[in-house]
């Protein structure tokens, strides 16, 4: 990987190609990707999304906020349209305005600014696909967005372990991705994590699947995995890629990697 994307620009971008996809959907188009939504369901979860960021980077709030102050939902597609687009460029504007490390609330252990400006230029790519997909009218995406997105959702999303977990390899080997177009390499091995989070509210034990991601240095694999950064991205998410992966090498290992991403990322 090369450096950073502009995820500001990126989001800014990928939300206005959002809103266009949507627009061309009847209300109650189903989803292929989300088939617990309709169109205007997907509208209503990106803009819901994209508000809850914009308040809190906005506010610079420590915590998430409060429940009773959270919007309604619009009654139809025109009042729909309308809030997501004031939200999302309400968030392109914070964003854009905040430094990359000012302290806010997030769900992982990273707490800023910069956290938030990649997780949602992501989050606004993937659901323009969603979107797209709804439509039959799916355009291609950003080489280094989506090579980006393959780091994010394979350390952030599938491999990230706290400091009260342990993770325990499968014992099934190592694979390698590689992303033909981006030339970008990373090196996984499937297992579980196992712990307890001390947190009095979340303090349920913990054991569930789980990748445990290192950078390639030229390392001994079992298997590899290849395809453009966009479909590799895409096979992450559970989107479907636009080619087949080529799979080569121990097809046990790589069908443990694929029961992993299985179940998606909520």
């Amino acid at each position: 990987m090369g450096s950073d994307p502009d995820y500001v620009s990126h989001l800014a971008r990928e939300s206005a190609r959002f809103a266009a996809a949507v627009a061309e959907a009847v209300p109650a188009a189903p989803v292929p990707t989300c088939p617990e939504w309709d169109a205007d369901d997907l509208l209503w979860h990106l803009a819901e999304v994209q508000w809850f960021w914009g308040m809190i980077v906005r506010q610079a709030l420590q915590e998430p906020p409060p429940a009773e102050i959270r919007p309604e939902r619009p009654a139809g597609r025109s009042e729909l349209a309308s809030f997501h687009a004031a939200v999302s460029a309400e968030l392109v504007s914070v964003l854009g305005s905040a430094a990359p490390q000012d302290r806010v609330w997030t769900w992982s252990g990273d707490h800023t600014v910069g956290f938030v400006r990649r997780r949602q230029a992501h989050e606004a790519l993937i659901h323009r696909i969603d979107a797209e997909l709804t439509v039959g009218s799916r355009t291609p995406m950003d080489p280094q967005l989506s090579d980006d997105g393959i780091d994010e959702a394979l350390r952030v999303m599938y491999g990230h372990a706290p400091d009260w977990a342990t993770f325990s390899p499968s014992g099934g080997g190592v694979v390698r991705l590689r992303a033909a177009d981006t030339a970008s390499t990373w090196l996984v091995s499937p297992g579980r994590l196992t712990g307890t989070d001390p947190d009095p509210d979340d303090g349920t034990p913990v054991d569930e699947a789980c990748l445990d991601v290192a950078d390639d240095r030229g390392a001994e694999v079992d298997a590899t995995l290849t395809g453009s950064a966009a479909d590799l991205d895409c096979w992450l998410w559970r989107r479907p890629p636009v080619a087949t992966l080529e799979r080569a090498g121990d097809h046990r290992l790589l069908d443990q990697l694929e029961a992993v991403i299985r179940p998606g990322i909520d």
